[in-house]
């Protein structure tokens, strides 16, 4: 036992201390050692992840860009081509505009975009071509702008880096902003989709063109909805608005709200135009004179609402030349604006408008008219009106328009629907007398 002790217990005292010091300094130097190692690895993980992140970052940036529909030399010189005037030296109208059509390929859109080419001025076009109605409709409308010499980009008035892209590359010296999520029914399918379009698009837009330089002139579209449960008849601008009937009719009177404080804060000059009841070729396939013709001609019956105590419903439809004269006057007498670098100059014109036809018709007396163009009778199923949101009647008073625009309807329902009936048949390759057709 003696032996193991000694063995074990070195007989020099200081012996101890020394080797124990000695092992001691060698047991931190390997710690120490061992954390510098894994110190530099840290370093090394987080510099690789880091950088990882980045490439990450840089590939999805990338992705991004070139999976976008827009963008590059040829689109730019595309761009500048469409949007340039061609009024000759000279003209007694002026140099002519630059004008931005927001929703160019939808119904309003088109028309407004061809008559503004039609008179020289220049027209660039944005469609985001969704599937609220047949989209080969829309694509077939841009193939005409395109026949024309009006270029339409594919994009989203959301997509706030195209609208800046599109203002860095031409100066529009106006913008028409018509793109919309549109009916009144639909909105209790899909309320997201009016906030989508007709209050957040909106915003974005009203962004890009306070910072564009210029800031460009903004005429745009509200609507005879925003009257609601007004009961005062005929509707003037003048008359509250604060009883909206549908989700649709809302986002159009916030939109209002929102241009007057674009208008307010930042100098923007402000058109906004409340149509009524718009149709003619070309037109929405959700409308009820477009929906009726197509069961008539298919043989299928028809649904006729009918308001409270028996009341046939009633719309001031406004033939779409007649809109178009409207929306064009407007953008000749919209003053400009006045804000630079997003901030307010100087007081800038805000303005609303009805434009309308200011003659009423019924329902029944709509489909009549269809019966005897169509050369079809119609099988009619009268039900009173749901509670959808659609209200019982329209009826503009036009008279500020007139004053201030110099505004005139001339198309009255029968000549109107004469010439609807016409362009669908053709369009749709519909034989009197067969009914097979395209649709």
């Amino acid at each position: 036992m003696r032996v193991l002790e000694d063995d074990l217990f070195p007989s020099t005292p200081g012996k101890v201390k020394i080797e124990r010091a000695g092992n001691m300094n060698r047991q931190l130097h390997r710690c120490f050692a061992s954390t510098s190692t894994m110190f530099l690895w840290a370093l090394f993980l987080v510099a690789m992840t880091a950088s990882y992140l980045s490439f990450q970052s840089f590939v999805d940036t990338s992705s991004k860009y070139f999976a976008a529909s827009w963008g590059g030399l040829h689109w730019e010189r595309q761009i500048r081509a469409s949007a340039a005037p061609r009024r000759p030296p000279g003209s007694a109208d002026g140099a002519g505009m630059s004008v931005l059509v927001t929703g160019a390929a939808g119904f309003v859109g088109t028309h407004c975009s061809l008559a503004l080419r039609k008179r020289g001025d220049g027209v660039v076009g944005i469609d985001n071509f969704n599937a609220y109605y047949d989209p080969s409709l829309k694509k077939a409308r841009k193939a005409l702008l395109s026949s024309h010499g009006v270029f339409v980009v594919e994009g989203d008035i959301n997509d706030g880096l195209l609208l800046a892209k599109l203002f860095d590359v031409v100066p529009f010296t106006h913008v028409l902003h018509l793109a919309a999520q549109a009916g009144v029914r639909y909105a209790m399918e899909n309320p997201a989709s009016y906030v989508h379009s007709n209050i957040a698009g909106l915003v974005t837009l009203l962004e890009a063109c306070k910072d564009a330089y210029p800031q460009p002139a903004i005429v745009w579209a509200s609507s005879s909805s925003v009257y609601g449960l007004n009961d005062k008849v005929p509707f003037s601008e003048r008359d509250r608005t604060d009883q909206p009937a549908s989700l649709y009719a809302a986002t159009k009177k916030a939109g209002e709200e929102i241009t007057h404080t674009y208008n307010h804060i930042y100098g923007l000059s402000i058109t906004g135009l409340r149509f009524f009841t718009v149709y003619g070729p070309w037109g929405r396939p959700d409308m009820a004179y477009f929906s009726f013709t197509r069961n008539i001609l298919q043989g299928k019956p028809i649904t006729v609402y009918r308001g409270k105590d028996h009341v046939d419903l009633a719309r001031d439809f406004t033939y779409i030349d007649d809109i178009v004269k409207g929306c064009l006057g407007s953008l000749d007498t919209a003053g400009k604006s006045t804000g630079t670098g997003g901030k307010k100059r100087g007081p800038a014109p805000y303005r609303i408008f009805n434009l309308g036809n200011t003659s009423p018709v019924t329902v029944p007396n709509l489909v009549s008219i269809l019966e005897k163009h169509l050369r079809v009778k119609a099988k009619k199923n009268v039900v009173e009106m749901p509670g959808n949101g659609d209200v019982p009647f329209t009826h503009a008073n036009i008279s500020l328009a007139r004053e201030q625009l110099g505004y005139k309807p001339t198309t009255n329902l029968d000549v109107g629907l004469k010439k609807f009936v016409k362009w669908y048949l053709s369009y749709y390759g519909y034989t009197r007398g067969s009914k097979n057709f395209r649709q």
